[in-house]
C-alpha cells in the first residue's frame, strides 16, 4: 500500500451554533492531521489496515462530529457506561487529567479489541474518534479553558478595528497549511492499554502547552492583517497534532497486533515523571490556589529552582560523591502536595533523590513525604547540609504517588527542596 502523505490542507470557519457538535474544529484539519500520521506508519500496519486507513483518513476522524448526522457510526464515539450521551463533550474540549485519561483509555481498548477481534473496520473507526480527540485539544482554538470563543482573551487583548465585533474562533484556525512529518517515526507509547493511554496523555499534554504558544501570536497576526504570521503559526500547532496522532496510531495497531519490536521495549520499562504535570495544575496550569510562600512566592518548577523567586538556576543536590546537577527534577515549595496519577498495575517502584539546593538551601530544614493513596511510604528531614537521600518506595496497588514539603526549620526561607530523578519503574 501506498504511504498516505499531506502536502496541502485548508483550515476552515467554524461558526458557533447553539448545539454542542458546533465546538470542533471543521472537516479539513482532521482530514489532513489524520492523513500525516497514517503516511508515516511503517508499511506492516498500513496494509493491516488495507482500505480502511483511506475512510479513517477521510471520514472516520470525523465521526464525533456527526453523531447527529450519521447514527450508524455514533456508536463509535459513544460510551457503554453514557447511553445518554449521544455526544461526548470531552471528545472535543479537554477537561482535567482523569477525565481525559478515562476518555482515551475507553476508545483505546475499543479499539485494541477490536483489532485483536479481526474487525478492522471497527477497529478505525474507533481510531478515528480517538484521532478526533486528540486534533481537537491540540487546535489553537481550543486552548483556553471555558474561553472557546476567547471573549475573555479579547478584554485582554483588544481587536483592531476589522474584528472588533467578530468571534474569534474561526479566525484563529482559518488559511491554508503546507505540512508533512514524513521524516517523523512514531512511538511506541506502551505494551498495554493502561500504559499506553497513560503515556499518550502526557503525550498530548505537550501538544496541548504547544497549541497555546500559538495562539496569541495568531490573535496578534490577525489583528494586523498578517497572514504570513498567521499561517506560520498555525502550521506549528498542526505540525505536532500529527505527530501525536501518529504515536497514537502506531501504539493502538501495534497493541491490537501485538507486535513490538525488541529495541522498543528497553525505554518503557522507566518513565521520568518531572516534567509531567500534577493533578493539582488544574487544565495543564498552577491556579493561584496552588502558589506557595515560602521559601518565595511561586509554585512548583520542572527542571529548575528559582532563586528569590526570579532567577532560575539548575537543580543541583549534594551527594556523598559531589555535588550533581538534574534535568529530570522539580523545585518546590512548603505546604503543598503534588499528585501524580498512575496506570493500574504497570509500574511496581518509584525512586526520588530529596535533598536541598546546597547553596540556595544551606541553612534551610525540610521533611520529604512520599505517600501513595494518602499513606505514607517514605520520608525523611533534610538539613540544607545534609547529602540528598533516595528514596525508594513500592508501589503495589497505589494508583497516585503524592510528593509532600513540611518545613521543620526556623526560617523557611532557605528551604530550596528539590525533587530530583522522579522515576516509577516497572517489575
Amino acid at each position: 500500500m501506498t504511504p498516505l502523505t499531506l502536502r496541502h490542507f485548508s483550515i476552515a470557519t467554524v461558526a458557533l451554533l447553539p448545539f454542542a457538535s458546533a465546538l470542533s474544529w471543521s472537516e479539513a484539519p482532521h482530514i489532513a492531521i489524520t492523513k500525516a500520521a497514517l503516511g508515516v506508519l511503517p508499511s506492516w500496519q498500513q496494509e493491516l489496515l488495507g482500505e480502511e486507513a483511506a475512510r479513517l483518513g477521510s471520514a472516520y476522524c470525523l465521526i464525533p462530529d456527526q453523531v447527529y448526522s450519521d447514527k450508524e457510526n455514533a456508536k463509535f464515539a459513544m460510551r457503554e457506561d453514557k447511553p445518554g450521551e449521544v455526544y461526548l463533550l470531552n471528545l472535543h474540549l479537554p477537561a482535567q487529567q482523569a477525565e481525559n485519561l478515562e476518555t482515551l483509555r475507553y476508545f483505546m481498548m475499543k479499539a485494541v479489541e477490536a483489532l485483536r477481534s479481526g474487525k478492522i473496520g471497527e477497529a478505525a473507526r474507533f481510531m478515528g474518534t480517538i484521532c478526533h480527540q486528540l486534533e481537537d485539544y491540540g487546535s489553537p482554538s481550543h486552548t483556553v479553558p471555558g474561553d472557546n470563543m476567547f471573549t475573555l482573551l479579547q478584554q485582554f487583548l483588544p481587536p483592531s478595528e476589522a474584528m472588533k465585533d467578530k468571534l474569534l474562533h474561526s479566525p484563529i484556525e482559518s488559511g491554508e497549511l503546507d505540512i508533512a512529518i514524513d521524516d517523523y517515526q512514531p512511538a511506541l507509547l506502551g505494551l498495554t492499554v493502561e500504559e499506553a493511554s497513560w503515556r499518550l496523555m502526557h503525550r498530548l499534554h505537550e501538544a496541548v502547552i504547544n497549541a497555546r504558544s500559538t495562539t496569541i501570536p495568531i490573535i496578534q497576526a490577525l489583528y494586523a492583517e498578517d497572514a504570513e504570521s498567521v499561517t506560520t503559526h498555525q502550521l506549528k500547532a498542526a505540525t505536532e497534532d500529527a505527530r501525536v496522532v501518529a504515536d497514537a496510531l502506531y501504539t493502538l495497531i501495534s497493541l491490537g497486533s501485538e507486535k513490538f519490536e525488541e529495541a522498543e521495549r528497553a525505554p518503557l520499562k522507566t518513565v521520568k515523571i518531572g516534567a509531567f504535570f500534577p493533578v493539582e495544575a488544574a487544565s495543564l496550569y498552577y491556579p493561584q490556589s496552588q502558589f506557595f510562600g515560602q521559601p518565595h512566592w511561586g509554585h512548583p518548577r520542572s527542571g529548575v529552582v528559582l532563586a528569590g523567586g526570579t532567577q532560575a538556576m539548575p537543580l543541583k543536590l549534594r551527594l556523598e560523591s559531589g555535588e550533581n546537577e538534574f534535568t529530570n527534577g522539580i523545585s518546590a515549595g512548603m505546604g503543598k502536595t503534588l499528585t501524580f496519577p498512575l496506570p493500574e498495575k504497570v509500574y511496581a517502584r518509584f525512586t526520588v533523590l530529596a535533598g536541598l539546593h546546597p547553596e540556595l538551601g544551606e541553612k534551610g530544614r525540610v521533611e520529604f513525604t512520599v505517600s501513595g493513596d494518602d499513606k505514607p511510604l517514605a520520608s525523611v528531614i533534610l538539613n540544607g547540609t545534609d547529602p540528598a537521600r533516595l528514596l525508594e518506595c513500592d508501589l503495589s496497588g497505589v494508583s497516585r504517588i503524592q510528593l509532600t514539603l513540611t518545613s521543620r526549620g526556623l526560617d523557611a526561607r532557605s528551604n530550596y527542596a528539590i525533587w530530583a530523578d522522579p522515576v516509577v519503574t516497572k517489575p
